[in-house]
């Protein structure tokens, strides 16, 4: 069960029997929309992405703070949850613009933490914050690919909004706001510096694109992206997730796009994608090509529920990545 009581699991299983495409309500509906997940988390639904936002006595910590023209509009969520408490920490899931594209003008609303002979040296304000701004946290992987020369006509991304607090192995730990929270390293997923931000008191993660209940799995091939990290970062979600009373609620997840979930939410997806990629493989080994195992349509039981014919991520795109994934 939902928060509104609804089994949504049950309702999402009758729509593909019924073969019905369902269209997310939250991308419908323009603006930002904020929601309680648990604890001291909350969800923050945007058209095409969702980011998290933790309050409590030490201030404010935001998880993907999405594109930069929602900027403005997630500081005026942001204070409607905490009026006067300062943003401190910002953590990118990936590095695609969708998650950080407004990094730079939210950490600019922030002040860092600082303490010892660092703070009289750069001059402390009020709190014992400096204006610094809130400190952006990320794989070490997402550094690299925003620091990076970009593409021939395309802007480089400004210093300001690269991660200055990275790590490189599988786990970053910050304590903040009376909870523990893990930055899980997911290699090879839908990049190859994904992270789940698992905030253990309030018992909500919020999953980045490892996790999209309402499309296939994004597999950015060029970034790093894998078919088998995303099964391996769904398995990973699986394990830290405790499901409650008849295997709904208790630990929610918060997926890159799309509705609040569970555990059997997470399961059905996985089961999903685990399906597909070895209906893929057992392609590849037989030797078909790439257009002989799109038209032998893997995913076609599944697309009325997860397929788009077109957007940004098609079902077709979908195959093709698992495709060269598989094939590597």
């Amino acid at each position: 069960m939902n928060k509104t009581g609804f089994d949504l699991s049950t309702v999402l299983r009758s729509a593909l029997v019924l073969g019905l495409a369902l269209t997310p309500v939250y991308a419908q509906t323009g603006g930002l929309h904020t929601l309680h997940a648990q604890g001291n988390v909350y969800m923050v639904v945007g058209p095409n992405y969702n980011a998290a936002i933790q309050v409590g006595k030490d201030g404010v910590l935001v998880v993907d703070p999405g594109p930069l023209a929602d900027a403005d509009a997630l500081l005026a969520e942001i204070r409607k949850l905490s009026p006067t408490g300062p943003i401190r920490y910002i953590i990118d899931t990936n590095m695609h613009t969708d998650h950080t594209g407004a990094n730079a003008k939210i950490s600019a609303a922030g002040a860092e933490i600082v303490g010892g002979n660092f703070a009289g040296q750069v001059g402390v304000v009020g709190d014992g914050a400096v204006n610094g701004g809130a400190v952006i946290v990320g794989h070490e992987n997402v550094l690299n690919r925003m620091s990076a020369a970009p593409p021939a006509g395309q802007p480089a991304i400004p210093a300001a909004a690269w991660p200055q607090d990275t790590f490189f192995g599988n786990q970053k730990n910050l304590f903040f706001n009376g909870e523990a929270i893990e930055v899980i390293h997911i290699p090879a997923a839908s990049t190859d510096g994904d992270v789940m931000a698992f905030f253990r008191r309030s018992d909500v993660i919020l999953a980045g694109d490892i996790f999209t209940p309402d499309r296939y799995p994004y597999i950015d091939l060029a970034r790093g992206g894998n078919i088998q990290g995303i099964v391996d970062g769904l398995n990973r979600l699986i394990a830290v997730t405790i499901p409650a009373e008849k295997q709904e609620a208790g630990t929610y997840v918060i997926p890159g796009r799309g509705r609040l979930c569970d555990q059997a939410d997470i399961v059905e997806y996985r089961d999903m994608t685990t399906i597909v990629r070895d209906r893929v493989q057992d392609m590849v080994k037989k030797g078909m090509t790439l257009e002989q195992v799109k038209a032998a349509k893997p995913t076609r039981d599944y697309d009325p529920l997860y397929g788009a014919t077109q957007g940004p991520w098609t079902t077709d795109m979908f195959v093709e990545a698992v495709y060269k994934s598989l094939k590597k």
